[in-house]
């Protein structure tokens, strides 16, 4: 076999090596991930929004979770731990699910009221 010939040889391999890994790793992470969040909870539209602007200042997601969120977390700054698809309402969950880590969503209305989510890592 010519030099030519057996460098592309192994070229295909290494690339149809890396696609089979690369396949296998992309479906089993999208399968076991669990996302860590904070949160913020509160009635109204208007609040959520005053909330927001407060971050866009520079205020501390945990500080206005402390101070302005309904939900019991509220007292840990909002801090939801990690939780798996199926474990929160569906509007929350695929908010929360599209996110990277650091980022905070807009606002999210779900049947229990008005959210921003911090999400703090994935897994």
């Amino acid at each position: 076999m010519s030099k030519i010939f057996k460098f592309v040889l192994a070229l295909c391999i290494a690339c149809f090596s890396f696609f089979v890994f690369a396949s296998s790793y992309s479906s089993v992470a999208a399968q076991v991930r669990a996302v860590h969040a904070r949160h913020i909870l509160v009635d109204t539209e208007e609040e959520i929004q005053a909330i927001q602007k407060r971050l866009d200042n520079g205020i501390t997601f945990e500080y206005l979770a402390q101070k302005y969120s309904k939900c019991p977390s509220g007292a840990n700054g909002g801090d939801l731990g990690f939780f798996k698809r199926g474990q929160m309402v569906k509007e929350f969950e695929d908010a929360a699910f599209s996110m990277q880590p650091g980022e905070i969503s807009q606002p999210v209305k779900t049947q229990f009221g008005w959210h921003l989510i911090k999400v703090i890592e994935t897994r």
